[in-house]
């Protein structure tokens, strides 16, 4: 009778969970779709400039012609290329170099200023530098990606590494194992979690950079296209830009969460 009553509960918490992530996605959906349809009235009855914030509608136009004439997709690639490459270096650059201050403390107390320096310092005001010294074209605009994420995740994983149980480290020792044993089976497996919601921050840091990187020297990619919209005042390319990057990066993020969940299930 237990069994059956805790399988019952069990299957009760589990049709709760399920509600509520069905009532979580409605109100998500209700918002968005509430959005679009003001959005589309307010421009239609002109409570809004339609010049200058456009419409759901001409968007919408504007994305079919040029998805249809195929200029879109070079856009596209180009800025997914660069922001994932972006990305994927500035992550793994971050957890390289914090893993290389974690081996070794006096290196860390050398590194703390210039990296709250880093830290405070604006990225994308080293834009036109790194152009100039690694030329307009799709390195520096990787390298814009990789830059304003590279210390954040240095910061926040080396800060993880920092806040594992010290405990952990002693026993591994007490058995004779290295520092680097220690970091290997104990603390790099203990930051995971962290270095996966470090992932999530970094999502929007590369789609920043690489689009800031696009405005200043790119011929082609998404960043591109709101500039020259902005230049030919052809505002509905631009907001069907901005859709675009929206979407892409709501795609990332939620692979990230993907992976986390992933991750969690397989680490328990």
């Amino acid at each position: 009778m237990k069994a059956k009553s805790d399988q019952h509960l069990f299957e009760a918490y589990k049709n709760s969970l399920k509600r509520e992530k069905r009532i979580v996605i409605s109100w998500q959906l209700s918002i968005l779709i509430i959005f679009f349809v003001l959005w589309e009235i307010a421009s239609k009855f002109y409570w809004i400039d339609p010049l200058l914030f456009s419409s759901p509608s001409r968007v919408g136009n504007v994305l079919v012609e040029k998805f249809a004439d195929g200029s879109m997709f070079t856009h596209v690639q180009v800025t997914l290329f660069e922001t994932l490459l972006g990305f994927l270096i500035g992550t793994i650059a971050g957890i390289l170099i914090a893993s290389a201050l974690w081996s070794s403390a006096r290196f860390s107390k050398i590194m703390d200023p210039y990296l709250v320096i880093m830290n405070a310092m604006p990225k994308v005001a080293l834009g036109p530098i790194i152009i100039v010294a690694l030329g307009p074209g799709y390195i520096s605009i990787i390298a814009m990606g990789a830059i304003i994420s590279v210390i954040i995740t240095t910061l926040v994983v080396y800060s993880a590494f920092n806040e594992v149980d010290p405990n952990y480290e002693k026993v591994l020792k007490s058995f004779g194992a290295t520092r680097w044993q220690c970091f290997k089976e104990a603390v790099f497996p203990a930051t995971l979690p962290a270095m996966i919601s470090t992932l999530k921050v970094n999502v929007g840091l590369s789609w920043v950079g690489v689009i800031v990187g696009e405005f200043l020297v790119s011929k082609q990619g998404l960043g591109y296209l709101i500039i020259y919209g902005f230049q030919v005042f052809d505002f509905s390319l631009v907001m069907s830009s901005l859709a675009l990057i929206a979407i892409f990066a709501a795609i990332m993020y939620k692979i990230v969460e993907k992976l986390e969940a992933w991750l969690i299930k397989h680490s328990t």
